[in-house]
């Protein structure tokens, strides 16, 4: 199978779209891939280290404060279609998939124009500007989310969840010692993303020492752009602090609770792996679509929501303590994961793309 996959911006768009490629690959071994990406965002870095060949487009998100800004935007546009004419018609791709971010934008509709078969996936519950956009024009729209099968045309809407479920269920669980944490105690870890928040550090930070007494251990990721400052802190003895941790889907596996943000991927990794967590979904995204995300988790009784307005120390240990000192809550908690996640995500959109194609 010849595939071009296109998405940018975030690590919510680019992972789904590497375990779309890594399923394909696992289906089909000779399959060839060419990715379209933004010539400024992170895919630019990242997809080229999977040697997945990448091809770059200059695009921009519209500009809504700087009107005139647009211009330019409008104009790197008509230029982004005529590259992905040239470069769609030399690939000649059995099929285009597009799996978030403005540049999906140029990337499908000219695939579709062309007469190619085009497909994309929604992770969030909300659906975003681009794909909305892109809707009319595709053969399949794959969503992570029940609740935004309605935001699209039913007939061509299938819900798959998220394939990110289905990349975490085959990792390895860690040990507890590499992370110099005792595997008989219970681990409650904190991952606010790849950079952290600085504001919700802040607070975690002044709830650590509330910790010191309690029989379960912390482990505290605070993100790249936060280690520098919160590493010179003193904290109790069961709570480890890193910046980051590569394969945090290991670690999810051996975590009883997880205190969140809200973002679609990492979501769907909860629901797979089955991990009771605290959303603190953050105000600062399109939509407020981590909070809608988190909603469909809290609905059914998998999750518990607190606001980063509403968030202290008190109420954070509080729901902590709630959480862990009863079985009965986490077992209900665990039950509604499992009721609601996907755990063939990945194969339900190659099976899709397949029929579709008829290949």
């Amino acid at each position: 199978m010849r595939v071009i996959v296109s998405a940018g911006g975030t690590g919510g768009h680019i992972y789904p779209a590497l375990a779309i490629i890594n399923k394909i690959k696992e289906k089909e071994p000779n399959s060839e891939f060419l990715y379209i990406g933004t010539h400024n965002r992170m895919e630019k870095d990242i997809i080229p280290k999977y040697n997945i060949p990448f091809e770059s487009i200059e695009i921009y998100g519209i500009n809504r404060k700087n009107l005139l800004k647009n211009f330019k935007t409008l104009s790197c546009f008509i230029k982004a279609k005529k590259k992905c004419t040239k470069i769609i018609k030399e690939f000649n791709p059995d099929c285009v998939i597009g799996v978030g971010g403005y540049v999906t934008g140029p990337v499908i509709s000219t695939a579709h124009k062309l007469g190619f078969k085009t497909f994309i996936h929604e992770q969030n519950s909300v659906a975003g500007k681009a794909n909305l956009y892109l809707s009319k024009f595709v053969d399949n729209i794959f969503v992570s989310f029940k609740s935004s099968v309605s935001e699209f045309p039913k007939y061509k809407t299938i819900y798959t969840g998220n394939p990110c479920s289905e990349e975490a269920l085959k990792k390895s669980p860690i040990d507890k010692r590499e992370l110099g944490l005792n595997p008989n105690k219970k681990l409650v870890l904190f991952v606010m993303g790849s950079l952290g928040s600085e504001k919700v550090n802040n607070i975690l930070y002044k709830t650590m020492n509330s910790f010191e007494s309690k029989d379960y251990e912390i482990l505290f990721v605070t993100g790249s752009s936060s280690y520098d400052d919160m590493k010179e802190l003193k904290y109790p003895s069961n709570v480890k602090v890193v910046p980051y941790i590569d394969d945090l889907t290991r670690v999810m596996k051996k975590t009883d609770l997880m205190v969140s943000r809200a973002g679609a991927s990492t979501l769907s990794e909860i629901m797979a792996l089955e991990v009771p967590s605290i959303l603190i979904p953050s105000p600062y995204v399109p939509n407020n679509h981590q909070y809608k995300n988190a909603l469909d988790l809290t609905k059914n009784g998998a999750a518990l929501i607190i606001e980063e307005k509403n968030l202290d120390s008190k109420v954070l240990v509080s729901t902590i303590d709630t959480i862990l000192e009863s079985d009965i809550k986490v077992k209900s908690m665990k039950e509604a994961l499992k009721s609601m996640s996907v755990k063939d995500s990945a194969t339900r959109i190659y099976n899709a793309i397949k029929e579709k194609c008829d290949l």
